[in-house]
């Protein structure tokens, strides 16, 4: 994308905004702003550019504000397009949160200026946005679907304050896993996260991830990506993968066997992951998000954790209406019924090709 410059931004300076793309030499200076960008995310760091382009093949635009110098807005974007659902450009997909970070009223402007922009020239059917907070959200151009909650609750520094935070019933769970012997380690390769977490969206009838998408972030995150395995004995029963943020941390991809509910093995990894984050300093547990009216939001919820609404903005582009990609949405009730007959080894086989055109 082309330089694009603004006149000065009155309320910070007399320089002019100008509009960048991330380049590869431009990555540590991005990363060195999301660090400090009280609104930026773990899915703002420059890393996703990597995971778009070489593990979905999908065009990455990110952009940032320059002023004096100086980074001071971002917003990353991935065109997505799908032969189910048309194309968007969507900040960012496959990811919780996402939109403009940093900036004054000017710098933003000038990044949702570019986006749009950019999103015409794409000729995409809508831009998107998944902001985290609703205070970001844009003007009345944008439509708004209530789809999402998120979840996330500060943690004490003492593991027993956290486990006393969780509601009576839900603590009691936790206390007989941890009584029938379960224990947890961290895992440095897939071996035991991988079939876990594949099996399980396999019963839920959701298309899978490849096992190279999972390699390719502990690749480009590192020890920011870390993966927990729950075991009884040495049979291992339950495994997340969770990302760490500055002082948070969010499990995002999940699984369990089959024995995983009778012996509680799913809700003692959260309270493993709860209590190896608050030793390791971590001071916020990001539960991710869920959809309303899911048993997973009331899994949440039975945590103690309050939902917060997502307010994902999107704005039509070219599409006349936006498309319906809610599991929710009766017409994906027959496909989900039908991929969960589908033999798992071909469930796998066929998923990576499905879920990426699904973001």
């Amino acid at each position: 994308m082309h330089e694009a410059s603004l006149p000065p931004d009155p309320l910070h300076g007399s320089a002019a905004i100008a509009v960048r793309s991330l380049q590869g030499h431009d990555h540590a200076r991005w990363d060195a702003f999301v660090d400090t960008c009280p609104e930026a995310t773990f899915f703002h760091r420059a890393g996703w550019h990597t995971i778009m382009q070489q593990g979905f093949r999908h065009d990455s635009h990110f952009l940032y504000a320059e002023q004096h110098g100086h980074i001071a807005g971002v917003l990353p974007l991935a065109h997505l397009r799908s032969r189910l659902f048309g194309s968007s450009l969507v900040s960012l997909p496959f990811c919780l949160y996402g939109g403009i970070a940093g900036g004054g009223a000017a710098v933003r402007q000038a990044l949702d200026s570019a986006a749009l922009a950019l999103a015409r020239r794409l000729g995409v059917g809508h831009l998107e946005y998944r902001w985290r907070e609703a205070e970001q959200q844009p003007d009345a151009a944008w439509l708004h679907k209530p789809l999402y909650a998120t979840f996330r609750r500060a943690l004490h520094p003492e593991a027993e304050q956290n486990l006393l935070a969780i509601p009576r019933k839900q603590r009691a769970v936790v206390r007989k896993a941890m009584a029938g012997g379960l224990h947890s380690a961290i895992d440095y390769d897939l071996e035991r996260f991988y079939p876990l977490y594949a099996s399980s969206v396999h019963r839920l009838g959701t298309p899978v991830f490849a096992r190279r998408h999972f390699a390719l972030l502990r690749t480009v995150f590192g020890g920011d990506c870390e993966i927990l395995t729950v075991y009884h004995g040495q049979q291992a029963q339950a495994s997340v993968l969770l990302f760490y943020f500055r002082d948070e941390v969010l499990p995002y991809y999940g699984g369990g066997s089959v024995l995983a509910r009778r012996t509680g093995a799913n809700d003692f990894m959260y309270w493993e992951a709860m209590r190896r984050a608050s030793a390791r300093g971590c001071r916020l547990f990001d539960f991710g998000r869920s959809k309303l009216g899911t048993g997973a939001y009331d899994f949440k919820k039975n945590w103690g954790f309050t939902p917060q609404p997502l307010p994902y903005a999107c704005r039509l582009v070219r599409a006349k209406a936006l498309p319906e990609v809610n599991p929710l949405n009766p017409k994906y009730a027959l496909f989900i019924r039908a991929w969960r007959r589908l033999p798992l080894p071909l469930a796998n086989l066929l998923g990576p090709h499905i879920v990426r055109q699904l973001g």
